[in-house]
């Protein structure tokens, strides 16, 4: 090789070396072949990873002095180590012991490929190995960093107080965009031992991702479950994958979401049809990442825990201050002006005093019913009749625009029994729902009386819902009455 054409050889070594962007590095890793060998056309084939042979099926493929229809027929050309003295020489590329791909090289101009064509090929080949490998690293070392730089966003997220959907809908859409997945999913354990998509984030895809379900016992639960995470080729055609909406999806990837070695859910990470497979390292970084949304997600439900504690404690302590201070005042109050009202008996005065109590004993059962509310946990269902008297009026404060004053007398939870309960609510809504349908309705008044004495004598119960609303005869303040045995 004369003096010039190792000048050459040299400036193409650095060339090709030094590039970390694969597409680029490769491509000019064939220009420079054909130029240093005097070659009309070149070709670099990259052969499937999987097959991992010279002559194997190849996923891209880089090209210089070819047409279209050159490309399209690319088949089988040389990767021996000696040249073809018809027209081509061709050498592996390998990164490592990995077959990556073949440089191949078709009609010299002025005569046919030389030995020393050959090891020039053969340096240019290995210097790409080279920077392939290096662009390899480089590449997974960013990704890396995606991942981390992801997984601690979403743990700030989580931790900075979201309500529990917007968290889920957190972890998906930070995984798909780091996955570059066409969807991504958070499913959640169903109380019949299947799992349910509680949360997506499906950039282009319809909206109908929520409520989709595997069912109990499918064998990619049993993995899960397992605590083995699931990778799919094509979610499509893997008998594994059972939902409604495999068909859409191709690559895939299922991760648990594990805490006290339980099941706490599932992130899916599907890529379109026909997608790219993902590759090791990509899935080694969505588990990781998995790993570290399961310990934010179990830090942020511990972190609500202990503040709904602390709202709780906070309650109870108003409930016994209304208890210990404001109602025993009240109680105070009423029963000196109980006295007072039977010493001025037979005057006017007796009628005023006569109503001050009765207000404050309406004043002492709104209290007590208030220091009831404040005892309950907000967030679950209440268990009493009592408790369940309130959630009625407090969701119909929502339509009417205000509170309805409700009063208890007697030990409602202990006599009313389930089935006269029953009844009784359904009286309750009924009335509730008719005030809200009356005119100018600005106060409703709710009267549970568990002592009541029924017209034929016997104890019952006695419901009395009252309003001031205006009917359709015009007919001002309304009132029904509902009463059963215990």
């Amino acid at each position: 090789m004369t003096g010039g054409g190792l000048t050459a050889l040299l400036e193409a070594v650095l060339d090709v070396g030094t590039g970390l962007e694969p597409h680029g590095t490769l491509q000019r890793l064939v220009e420079h072949a054909a130029a240093l060998t005097d070659a009309r056309a070149g070709a670099l084939v990259v052969v499937d990873p999987e097959g991992g042979r010279p002559d194997g099926p190849y996923t891209d493929l880089y090209t210089v002095g070819m047409t279209e229809e050159d490309r399209r027929r690319v088949g089988r050309l040389p990767d021996g180590d000696d040249p073809d003295a018809r027209s081509s020489i061709g050498v592996p590329v390998r990164v490592r012991t990995e077959v990556f791909g073949r440089l191949c090289l078709t009609g010299k101009r002025g005569g046919p490929f030389t030995d020393e064509d050959l090891a020039v090929l053969r340096v240019l080949a290995a210097q790409a190995g080279i920077a392939i490998g290096n662009a390899r690293l480089y590449g997974t070392a960013r990704q890396r960093e995606r991942w981390i730089e992801g997984a601690a966003a979403v743990t700030t997220a989580l931790l900075t107080g979201e309500p529990a959907t917007d968290a889920l809908v957190t972890v998906a859409e930070r995984a798909r965009l780091l996955a570059d997945a066409a969807a991504g999913v958070v499913l959640q354990p169903t109380g019949e031992g299947g799992m349910e998509i509680v949360a997506a984030s499906t950039p282009h895809d319809p909206g109908d991702l929520i409520g989709t379900t595997i069912a109990p016992g499918s064998p990619v639960l049993v993995q899960l479950l397992g605590g083995e995470p699931v990778f799919v080729d094509d979610s499509a055609t893997d008998p594994r994958m059972t939902t409604r909406v495999r068909t859409r999806f191709g690559p895939s990837m299922m991760l648990p979401l594990r805490s006290g070695g339980h099941l706490i859910g599932t992130l899916a990470l599907p890529r379109r049809r026909g997608g790219r497979p993902y590759t090791p390292v990509e899935r080694l970084l969505a588990a990781k990442f998995a790993s570290q949304a399961s310990l934010a997600l179990v830090l942020a439900r511990a972190r609500r825990d202990r503040e709904r504690l602390a709202v709780y404690e906070d309650r109870d302590r108003i409930a016994r201050d209304l208890h210990d201070l404001v109602v025993q005042r009240l109680f105070a109050t009423e029963m000196m002006l109980e006295s007072t009202r039977r010493r001025a008996a037979g005057t006017s005065a007796a009628d005023l005093l006569g109503r001050a109590v009765d207000e404050l004993d309406a004043t002492i059962q709104e209290v007590r019913t208030a220091i009831f509310a404040l005892q309950q946990p907000p967030a679950e269902a209440p268990r009493s009749f009592r408790g369940r008297v309130l959630r009625e009026t407090g969701g119909a404060a929502a339509l009417l625009g205000f509170q309805p004053s409700v009063r208890f007398t007697g030990a409602v939870d202990a006599l009313i029994s389930d089935p006269v309960a029953g009844r009784l609510l359904a009286a309750l809504r009924g009335a509730l729902a008719a005030a809200h349908r009356h005119e100018g309705v600005t106060a409703v008044d709710v009267a549970v009386e568990a002592t009541a004495r029924l017209p034929d004598g016997r104890p019952g119960v006695r419901l009395t819902v009252t309003d001031d609303g205006t009917r359709d005869d015009g007919t001002r303040g309304t009132t029904v009455t509902w009463q059963s045995p215990h």
